[in-house]
């Protein structure tokens, strides 16, 4: 089973290709993924960041480093002319990406975030208010208009979102040393609405996931959101935000951003103990 080559780009911004980071190969077997120029350029704050002991005290330090890096608090320095304006790009950070997509993730934020992975993954949204299958479709060409307005006149946008993905693989890192995988769980209705790839037994399936979604780490939660419930042991390495990754900030939501290709899922209608 191979990640089919009409959810994939050919190249993209990562140190592995889209082919194999996709594959479910991947998935058994993770490695660390790193976005081009990220650590070339800010590497010398990761180990700032390996002083200091306190999570909470790293998110602080991350968001001043970001407020810092691309003058969010400052967006005149940054090339904004306050009344010259029609998009407030001030108001467009990484930040309210991440709020954008937990109240919808078919929304304009959500469209930046998936392509986002798209850019730096080379994996290609298969749903965003509709299947995106046919390029030359309504739906496709909707999702890129929102991609468009999304990041249109702001503030390297992507290049915040790359910050927050190593940051968040950082304190994967150091939260879960020697471990490689979280079990994750997901509701939905009906299983058969994914791109259903096989099904090798009666409980599990093959899936190829859209290139950003949602995951719960609990159970429970995820019966909230559909009567079946799949779970899959999801690479850290693919994890874009995790729960509590900003104290204080984004409170309540219990949402694992999880980057897409193929995944082994199992499926259960009843929770056990």
């Amino acid at each position: 089973m191979r990640l089919p080559r009409h959810a994939r780009l050919p190249i993209n911004r990562c140190s592995l290709p889209p082919q194999i980071l996709g594959g479910p190969t991947f998935q058994q077997h993770p490695a660390t993924l790193q976005i081009d120029g990220v650590q070339a350029l800010h590497g010398h704050f990761f180990e700032r960041l390996d002083t200091i002991a306190d999570a909470a005290r790293r998110a602080a330090a991350f968001k001043d480093y970001m407020r810092a890096s691309f003058s969010l608090d400052r967006p005149d320095e940054a090339g904004l002319q306050p009344g010259r304006q029609r998009v407030r790009r001030d108001q467009a950070d990484y930040l309210r990406m991440l709020r954008g997509w937990m109240f919808d993730a078919d929304g304009r934020e959500a469209a930046v975030l998936k392509g986002w992975v798209e850019s730096r993954f080379g994996l290609l949204p298969r749903y965003h208010r509709g299947p995106l299958g046919d390029f030359s479709g309504a739906n496709y060409q909707s999702y890129l208009a929102a991609r468009s307005h999304g990041l249109y006149n702001t503030n390297a946008l992507e290049a915040q979102v790359d910050l927050l993905y190593t940051f968040c693989q950082y304190e994967l890192s150091r939260r879960y040393r020697g471990q490689r995988h979280l079990r994750l769980f997901r509701g939905t209705n009906r299983i058969e609405a994914h791109d259903v790839l096989a099904r090798p037994d009666r409980g599990s399936w093959i899936l190829l996931l859209n290139n950003l979604t949602s995951f719960s780490g609990d159970a429970e939660r995820a019966d909230e959101f559909g009567d079946l419930i799949i779970s899959s042991q999801v690479p850290l390495a693919k994890i874009l935000y995790l729960p509590g990754l900003f104290p204080g900030t984004l409170n309540g939501e219990q949402e694992y951003l999880v980057i897409g290709g193929v995944y082994r899922v199992d499926t259960h209608t009843l929770l056990g103990p």
